[in-house]
């Protein structure tokens, strides 16, 4: 029987390109988006689109429910991909912003899981995937909120990996970097939105690094790979009779994940105030 995954955040980046690289793999594939618009693009390329907005619970529970009457109520694999960021020191981040991230960084993903849980149980079996980040292996300056969420994603896939570990249900985490996507457009609503950056007291800061980086595209970061790196490990994650419990993807991933097992934290922390 051909196997299925339901995939979020398939707007773009990533989860467009993992939609794209499952079908040709054989996989039905759900490509689920958080605006409708983009779920009617999909459909007219040929995907089941199913609308999910992490931020809207209704959403989560209809889109789950039109997979299930698609399949017969089951599903082999979930992606959980879709997220945004919030550039912005801490000290200029309002609790208001660390909410509404958090929403659709990780109480969202949470949701879904949830609720696909109980038919992986009933199956047997099943994949959850958790895209994270190198930010949830290390922080970084400029990127508290993302780097929140991630941290939080790690703790709760590794408790989950645990507590399934008596079931065939696999929970693997896959840690990018620097992936070609849109994340860094994506960001500027919710950075505009939430940071008062004008009347921060480091906004010298913020005029020769961070609003230069954020609205001026320098092309590709010196490490950046195109998101079909990301789906090569999605494809491991889920057909792999023994997949790992972690995917690193590109070089910043690998020297995060050392860095943290063999230096001291200060050592650290000067190595990425450099950066």
């Amino acid at each position: 029987m051909q196997k299925t995954i339901l995939i979020t955040g398939c707007s773009s980046g990533i989860g467009l390109d993992a939609a794209h690289g499952m079908r040709a793999r054989g996989w039905r594939v759900f490509a689920s988006c958080r605006q409708q618009r983009d779920c009617d693009r999909l459909r007219a390329q040929g995907f089941e689109s199913p609308h999910i907005d992490y931020t809207d619970a209704d959403s989560i529970t209809a889109g789950l429910a039109s997979v299930f009457e698609a399949t017969g109520g089951t599903l082999d694999a979930l992606f959980n991909n879709g997220a945004h960021g919030l550039p912005g020191a801490v000290e200029d981040l309002p609790t208001d912003g660390l909410r509404a991230i958090f929403e659709a960084n990780f109480f969202g993903w949470h949701e879904l899981t949830r609720q696909v849980i109980p038919a992986m149980r009933a199956q047997g079996h099943g994949r959850i995937v958790q895209n994270s980040s190198v930010l949830g292996l290390v922080a970084y300056p400029w990127r508290g909120a993302y780097v929140a969420t991630k941290y939080a994603v790690e703790g709760l896939t590794d408790t989950l990996r645990l507590e399934l570990a008596d079931t065939d249900i696999k929970v693997i985490l896959i840690e990018p970097g620097p992936i070609t996507s849109k994340i860094r457009e994506n960001s500027i609503p919710f950075f505009e939105k939430f940071i008062n950056w004008q009347n921060s007291p480091l906004r010298e800061r913020y005029e020769s690094s961070l609003l230069k980086r954020l609205y001026e595209s320098s092309g590709p970061d010196r490490f950046e790979l195109p998101a079909s790196a990301v789906t090569d490990k999605l494809a491991h994650a889920v057909e792999s009779k023994r997949p790992r419990a972690r995917y690193y993807v590109t070089t910043p991933t690998y020297i995060a994940g050392y860095l943290r097992r063999v230096l001291p934290t200060r050592t650290i922390d000067r190595i990425l105030s450099d950066v």
